[in-house]
């Protein structure tokens, strides 16, 4: 995954201090249980905050308990895994990042996945994301440009069971024409426009969400609905940063 930070510097004080706490529960709980615990009700109080400052509705409960059961540890390296339940993100080598919780949520609520849905997903990353969106989704179809990542995460999952994964080493610009067209496609590199493929791909109905924004400037995270007669619409949700796409799209 590619999000570098997220802008909600409004609230940076108060989960830096959240963010010390998780790390006290990180060297006493050496089986995570706790320290999950402690995540999930960090991220409830980064929604409610965004709730009354930003008016974003927080995440649904099927997305945070779904998140509340995949153990984020395990797709770190070891060096990580004492600072795996932090609500931040954290490094996975090759200038590439795993997104803080909360946006992993946010991102996810705002797909709207149901048990039947079909759901594409690029820059997988360490995989975390993905995990979670299985727990959502009927089958779920990633793309992973940089080989030793597509790797990991593929071994990962396959090592803990998700069997309704796929993981591909491939360009995310072109998304991944066979399994589609998707319910929703979750897009975790900033582009500055979404590329006619995903938008081909995504079925009617459908939902993508994007960060959409140049590499330098602003980025917005925003919500992509195509209406059944096929008409796009586009909703700002909240500032961000990521990393731009790599590959098909040239900046």
């Amino acid at each position: 995954m590619r999000a570098i930070v997220t802008a909600t510097l409004l609230v940076l004080g108060l989960f830096g201090a959240l963010a010390t706490a998780d790390a006290v529960g990180a060297a006493e709980d050496p089986d995570y249980v706790d320290q999950r615990a402690t995540l999930m009700r960090s991220v409830e109080a980064h929604a409610k905050i965004l709730e009354e400052i930003a008016g974003l509705k927080p995440p649904s409960e099927r997305v945070l308990k779904a998140m509340g059961d995949v153990p984020r540890h395990e797709f770190l390296p070891d060096e990580l895994k004492p600072f795996a339940y932090l609500n931040r993100p954290l490094p996975l080598g090759f200038g590439q990042n795993i997104s803080e919780p909360y946006l992993i949520a946010l991102m996810t609520d705002l797909a709207k996945i149901s048990a039947d849905d079909i759901v594409f997903e690029t820059g997988t990353g360490a995989g975390y994301q993905s995990a979670i969106l299985a727990k959502l989704a009927k089958r779920v179809y990633s793309v992973e440009i940089i080989k030793p990542l597509a790797r990991r995460a593929a071994k990962t999952l396959s090592r803990l069971g998700f069997k309704n994964v796929e993981v591909r080493l491939g360009d995310g610009y072109f998304g991944w024409a066979e399994h589609g067209p998707y319910d929703a496609m979750i897009i975790k590199e900033s582009m500055t426009f979404v590329p006619a493929p995903l938008l081909n791909q995504l079925k009617p109905g459908g939902r993508m969400v994007v960060p959409l924004g140049p590499p330098n400037g602003q980025q917005y995270l925003t919500l992509i609905r195509k209406g059944l007669n096929g008409r796009i619409r586009k909703k700002r949700i909240l500032p961000v940063r990521f990393s731009p796409l790599q590959g098909g799209q040239r900046l």
